[in-house]
């Protein structure tokens, strides 16, 4: 009789830790979209367009590079049109050190200047975007606290809806939901919710290829929901891996330009 409680025992163990090997943690989760395989280096054109609640559409060209060392990315964005914003650039430095925020610059051609970002600037909207320049850095899952809401499925992809709340009360963002595509690790869908928990914009990745054995993001819309307000962004012209010097990530190239 010990023996078959035993044996049960041992098979209801077994079966327990292969159901918790299956759905991995929120954290586990987030950390997977957080370090999903990535180029070495990548270039790429991207068309943001602006559009405001009547309808009207602004177009801005970019030039966009990004590489990544051992313990941070970088990322550089020069503006090519149109002529009010041409030659405005930016530049942003992500470490894995979670307790490093963001370096953050942008340079303004009429000041001739580079200014640094300060982290009371980082809520602000970059260039007239629905993306705040803290939109832009990379967030540490170590920053929230994650939890499974539920399972759904997205344009025929399987996904985890994650639901993350600033371990930071002070955040701009009350909390966040993502849909993740399970084993992607691509954040297909995210809703943003300000300080009053209310809806405030919906970021949407509206295409994605296999390139090279990386899952990239081609093409993302944001809309800020309580504005009307939408922000899409298209990359065209993609390479990767083809060696982008260290020199083009610095306050002088910002200056120089393309």
């Amino acid at each position: 009789m010990k023996i078959k409680i035993t044996l049960l025992f041992i098979m209801l163990l077994s079966v327990t830790l292969l159901l918790a090997q299956g759905t991995p943690s929120a954290l586990q989760i987030i950390e997977n979209v957080y370090r999903r395989a990535a180029p070495e280096d990548q270039q790429a054109e991207l068309q943001m367009t602006l559009i405001n609640s009547r309808g009207e559409e602004r177009t801005r060209q970019i030039q966009q590079y990004l590489k990544a060392y051992s313990d941070m990315d970088k990322k550089i964005m020069f503006f090519k049109f149109p002529a009010d914003v041409r030659n405005t650039t930016f530049m942003n430095w992500s470490y894995d050190d979670e307790s490093k925020d963001d370096d953050q610059w942008i340079y303004l051609p009429a000041l001739q200047k580079v200014k640094r970002i300060s982290s009371d600037s980082k809520s602000d909207y970059f260039m007239g975007s629905d993306f705040t320049y803290d939109d832009l850095g990379e967030r540490h899952p170590g920053e929230d606290t994650h939890r499974i809401i539920a399972e759904e499925m997205i344009n025929g992809e399987e996904c985890y809806v994650v639901e993350s709340i600033p371990v930071d009360e002070d955040y701009m963002y009350s909390r966040t939901v993502t849909w993740i595509i399970k084993g992607k690790w691509i954040g297909l869908k995210k809703e943003f919710y300000d300080e009053d928990e209310e809806l405030l914009k919906i970021l949407t990745v509206k295409e994605y290829q296999n390139i090279s054995s990386y899952w990239i993001v081609l093409n993302t819309e944001m809309h800020n929901v309580q504005k009307d307000h939408l922000t899409r962004i298209k990359l065209s012209k993609l390479q990767i891996d083809r060696g982008i010097s260290d020199t083009q990530f610095t306050e002088r190239m910002m200056r120089r330009g393309l």
